[in-house]
């Protein structure tokens, strides 16, 4: 497995690959330095250390060996290979021509893009897995890349058959957004969505006799026993005796009387609220046009006009249109005086034309105000001042955006703070109306005018993690009780930080992500060749929901549901009920079609007692290494 990266996806990446399937990785990296502009490479495990400092110790030591720290073959150690591009020859230098799969995962899209050109012209049979932010692109460049490999290399493949090559295009953002959004609308960053449903984990606690409630779809976790110590770190990073239990069997959840479990079930998309839908409005309504004061004023006025023709109607005894006709004139200067007629004729014109007067600057103002509000349509909206129970989300990134997309689709008010102008997701707010406050978030007075002491939850999801401490320190302040979500990257400091944010506010609820974390084990499924169709986050550890095609699994073939599920490791969710013949090979791309295109076809309610065929393919939820076990390649190819 060839990974090549600079930052902590690549990181987490190589861990997942390395500790998890066991695998041959050869790091390309950077290099430390450059002499006299000439790239230096070479195997440098002194930079592997420096750029992955916290690789562990053994893998350091796998590096420089070439074998396994705990004894085991050669062939799942560690090569570090440094270059300043990817160009063909770092590429064969690399491995390339002999790797099974290769992950671009730089963070400029030019430059995955260029490397996987050349990697599919040196090796039509290797599996690229891409990190691309633009999903339009991708689409394309994966059907591009995956037809070079068969015009390529058509001996490999028989005829009418595809090629075992495959190209993934992932985006850390994309695979990370669904659990941080969810983390903001219920305190869980678990939800997924398949089949047009929005499948979700959700926390319930024991009833009074100890049991779970509700299971929904079954029980897939159950949280750490730390769960009511303020020193816990159930919202961080829990492992040992005392860490959640994943995937666990009836029996286990009987046996576990007090702590809290989590549950699978389905989410309906409710009636949005009057806040997610006056935030929503793709334009401005007729009620921004003018302000309050001008409409009461604007409604005194033709309430007078009304009277008056009421008046005159009654007074002059003329018809009622006439009498309206009348006062209009009267109203506007445009009749003649009525010198001649009788004085409560002349008192009405008198009377109309110092409304008329009064009328004046309200028709000036409006129009103003008007003008004024279609001239900055484009602009930021500004929070509304009743604004409550909404999201503030912090930092409008690559991250951000796709987070901020997800809670619209979702119909969840939001208000953004970002302290660049020219951000990406500054155009989507805009293009969204979503109420956006510009300015440094570690300044007083940004937080407050996004309504933070109102607000139902912060997500803080800027790439700098002291900016997202500061930020969520600086709102519990102010809302004491405020839900909120850091995007951290070290383990160590996430748990330090629950720990004491919850000991500080232990009504409050504290959660800690990581966009590479949660991505890490997407990338490696598509680089193991399969389809993960999203993640669960679990106290910092990750449950992966995955296509899986039934035939060459002997865990799976002949099997019943019940049977083929094995506590701990993974559980049949759902039956693609689709013919084998025309549904598609990416079940993945098929769950996430937009409108009109077409979808697969899930069987959530499975019988225990159907017999798993050859000719299925499954969902299911798996942990990690159980994934890699269910799914691992046969280790006589592992040897070679």
């Amino acid at each position: 497995m060839i990974v090549c990266g600079d930052d902590a996806l690549a990181h987490r990446l190589a861990s997942e690959l390395r500790s998890v399937y066991g695998e041959r990785i050869t790091l390309v990296v950077p290099p430390a330095r450059e002499a006299a502009g000439a790239p230096v490479r070479g195997r440098a495990v002194g930079r592997a250390t420096a750029l992955f400092g916290r690789v562990s110790a053994a893998m350091a030591r796998a590096a420089s060996t070439g074998g396994d720290p705990a004894g085991g073959p050669a062939a799942t150690g560690t090569t570090v290979v440094e270059a300043a591009g990817l160009d063909d020859a770092v590429l064969v230098e690399a491995g390339v021509e002999r790797a099974a799969a290769l992950a671009l995962v730089h963070d400029d899209d030019e430059a995955n893009i260029r490397a996987a050109l050349a990697a599919r012209r040196l090796s039509p049979q290797l599996r690229l897995v891409i990190r691309l932010y633009n999903r339009k692109l991708g689409q394309r460049l994966e059907e591009l890349l995956d037809q070079a490999a068969v015009v390529t290399d058509p001996g490999q493949t028989g005829a009418g058959t595809a090629p075992e090559a495959v190209t993934t295009v992932l985006s850390d953002a994309d695979t990370a957004a669904p659990a941080l959004a969810a983390t903001a609308i219920a305190g869980t960053s678990k939800v997924v969505q398949a089949d047009g449903l929005m499948l979700r984990l959700v926390e319930r606690a024991p009833t009074a006799g100890g049991e779970i409630g509700d299971q929904g779809l079954g029980v897939l976790a159950l949280l750490s026993s730390t769960v009511g110590d303020p020193a816990g770190a159930d919202g961080s990073d829990s492992s040992g005796a005392e860490g959640p239990q994943l995937l666990p069997d009836q029996a286990s959840v009987r046996a576990a009387t007090g702590r809290r479990a989590l549950v699978l079930e389905t989410v309906s998309h409710g009636t949005p609220t009057s806040a997610a839908r006056r935030l929503g409005r793709r334009w401005a309504p007729l009620t921004s046009l003018l302000p309050a004061r001008l409409r009461w004023s604007i409604a005194g006025v033709c309430a007078a006009v009304l009277a008056l023709a009421v008046v005159s109607w009654l007074v002059t005894g003329a018809h009622p249109l006439h009498a309206g006709y009348l006062t209009l004139l009267d109203l506007f200067a445009m009749g003649e005086p009525a010198i001649e007629e009788g004085t409560s004729r002349q008192a009405m014109q008198l009377l109309s034309g110092l409304i008329g007067l009064m009328l004046l600057p309200v028709m000036v103002a409006a129009a103003l105000e008007a003008f004024g509000t279609f001239r900055t349509a484009s602009a930021l909206r500004r929070p509304p001042r009743g604004l409550s129970g909404h999201v503030v989300l912090l930092g409008l990134g690559k991250v951000g955006t796709r987070v901020l997309v997800r809670l619209r689709e979702m119909d969840i008010p939001v208000v953004c703070v970002e302290n660049d102008p020219q951000a990406r997701g500054v155009a989507v707010a805009r293009r969204m109306r979503v109420p956006t406050v510009l300015g440094d978030v570690t300044q007083e007075g940004v937080l407050e005018a996004a309504k933070i002491h109102r607000a139902h939850a912060l997500l803080a999801l800027t790439s700098v993690d002291i900016t997202n401490l500061e930020a969520a320190l600086y709102a519990r302040s102010i809302h004491p009780e405020l839900r909120v979500a850091l995007r951290l990257y070290d383990d160590g400091f996430a748990t330090a930080v629950y720990r004491t944010l919850r000991a500080a506010h232990p009504q409050a609820l504290t959660r800690s992500r990581s966009v590479s974390s949660l991505a890490a084990p997407a990338f490696a499924g598509a680089m193991m060749g399969r389809q993960v169709l999203g993640a669960f986050s679990v106290e910092r550890k990750v449950l992966l929901l995955a296509a899986v095609e039934v035939a060459g699994h002997p865990q799976l073939v002949g099997r019943t549901v019940a049977d083929a599920s094995r506590p701990g490791s993974w559980r049949v969710l759902a039956l693609d009920a689709s013919a084998p013949g025309p549904r598609p090979a990416d079940l993945g791309a098929a769950l996430r079609a937009g409108p009109g295109e077409p979808r697969q076809r899930l069987v959530w309610d499975l019988d225990p007692a159907y017999v798993l065929r050859p000719a299925d393919r499954v969902v299911l939820v798996a942990t990690r290494r159980g994934l890699a076990e269910l799914l691992g390649r046969p280790q006589a190819r592992r040897a070679g």
